[in-house]
């Protein structure tokens, strides 16, 4: 699928295929483009491949078949240009670092490597923190946040990167109304930024309303891509999610049961 004439596509993901040792198939023949500054969700029950996607976007895991760019460049020559909230539980929150040094590792490719950084660092990371309203945790431990700030406080890691593509992988799992407004404000600010977004959720409500483009998947297998008035489709989630699934009208999606198994 290539990019509008002209329009240089953010991330491109061609014929991808990569796994597991168990699942050798986790993800099969996988190909959508997003471009720059769009938002686009991924969607799927537990064991359709979402993290798995985003893992070999970032390269947290190797791909045996197919080609992944970002901005035009090779994913293996350009991961300095994606930032990565992962899922909660994949983050040791036990490790002694306050906020100010979380976002501060996002400079690191700035700062470069055995130095210290500069006051134009230290000032990025300020203004992040403020632009996000987490000025004020600034020296808390990380591991003393709620699960809606730890968030924020990985998105804000993003900014200070300087991140061209973002890829969040379920924020908004286990967190209240209340968070889940916060991190919905930190990626608007990201979207006027002129960052892409990919994000993969089990909130399809969200998905609809917030998203320029949804991408479905099941079983590791593409089942649709598209603008979301194309994809809430009762018979397209329905093959999708089969029975666990209640469709009505355009606007309320509701799961009946939660999937079992990984995502």
């Amino acid at each position: 699928m290539a990019a509008k004439k002209g329009v240089q596509a953010a991330l491109v993901v061609h014929q991808l295929g990569t796994g597991y040792p168990g699942n050798r198939h986790a993800l099969v023949d996988i190909s959508f483009t997003i471009e720059a500054g769009q938002r686009v969700a991924v969607i799927g029950p537990n064991g359709a491949g979402k993290s798995t996607l985003i893992k070999a976007i970032v390269g947290l895991l190797q791909f045996s078949s197919g080609s992944i760019s970002v901005c035009g460049e090779d994913c293996y020559s350009s991961h300095s240009l994606v930032g990565y909230v992962p899922q909660q539980n994949d983050i040791d929150w036990s490790f002694p670092a306050s906020v100010y040094d979380v976002v501060m590792m996002g400079r690191s490719r700035h700062i470069g490597w055995f130095r210290l950084p500069r006051r134009a660092d230290h000032q990025a990371v300020r203004d992040i923190l403020e632009h996000l309203s987490l000025g004020h945790l600034a020296k808390r431990q990380i591991s003393e946040l709620s699960g809606g700030q730890r968030r924020r406080v990985f998105i804000a890691r993003a900014l200070a990167q300087d991140s061209r593509v973002l890829l969040l992988d379920e924020p908004f799992t286990g967190v209240d109304q209340h968070a889940e407004g916060e991190i919905s404000e930190a990626l608007d600010i990201m979207t006027r930024q002129g960052i892409t977004i990919l994000m993969a959720t089990h909130h399809i409500e969200n998905a609809a309303q917030r998203f320029d483009k949804i991408l479905v998947l099941r079983q590791g297998e593409t089942v649709a891509f598209g603008a979301p008035d194309d994809i809430l489709d009762p018979q397209l989630l329905r093959q999708a999610f089969g029975a666990s699934i209640s469709v009505v009208g355009k606007d309320l999606l509701m799961l009946s049961r939660k999937p079992e198994g990984p995502a």
